[in-house]
């Protein structure tokens, strides 16, 4: 009788895919990360590592709000120094389009958009975001770590020791992830736990991130 009450949770999974429909499975209940497993276009990729090997310091947030489901992102302002560098306008267009996917899905009117060069891990600890859900991609450089459900007790998060030294997974560098937070609704207490990863000190890494505010 008692089991008849007591709901039971999704089974906690992440999903992979070639095209950015995989995208759509962060709506799932139980799915905690979509990853598009894409590949950057030439003149993307190579602006991207232009832009390493400036070595320039590069950290800029905007906040993009749309008036309708259809409104075009504006983000011509995002890394107005390097836009005389070659491929900058298809990177910005890239950016461009990820925004209004990233709305169009969720139904997002307000974006948080950040943008790092990083020489070094941003955060170092496996953790979760106390976010709904959030998106990153790496324009160049190597990508986050995420773990599996159960790889690591999550009431030793932010603990070294307690950290699996190599059963983590990675993203590749292109790729698009949706990560699951805390805070959407029905994921309390299952968002993907993950950090960036360890650079070395020639390393760098040109990072987006884009946040659901509202």
């Amino acid at each position: 009788m008692l089991a008849s009450v007591i709901p039971s949770r999704p089974f906690i999974r992440q999903t992979r895919g070639e095209t950015p429909l995989v995208l759509s499975d962060i709506l799932e209940d139980g799915v905690n990360l979509a990853v598009w497993q894409r590949q950057l276009p030439l003149h993307i990729a190579e602006f991207g590592a232009l832009l390493v090997a400036l070595d320039e310091p590069l950290a800029e947030s905007l906040v993009i709000e749309l008036s309708h489901e259809n409104a075009v992102p504006n983000v011509q302002g995002l890394a107005s120094s390097c836009r005389d560098l070659e491929g900058y306008e298809g990177f910005i267009a890239d950016v461009s389009w990820l925004v209004a996917a990233f709305a169009c899905l969720l139904g997002a009117r307000r974006i948080g958009v950040r943008l790092r060069l990083l020489d070094k891990a941003m955060c170092p600890r496996f953790h979760v975001d106390h976010v709904p859900v959030r998106l990153i991609t790496t324009y160049a450089g190597i990508g986050s770590q995420w773990l599996r459900e159960g790889e690591m007790d999550r009431l030793k998060l932010g603990q070294p020791e307690a950290e699996p030294a190599k059963r983590f997974e990675q993203l590749h560098c292109g790729e698009v992830a949706l990560l699951k937070g805390t805070k959407w609704h029905g994921n309390e207490g299952h968002g993907l736990i993950h950090r960036s990863p360890t650079l070395n000190a020639d390393e760098r890494r040109l990072i987006l991130t884009l946040d659901w505010l509202a």
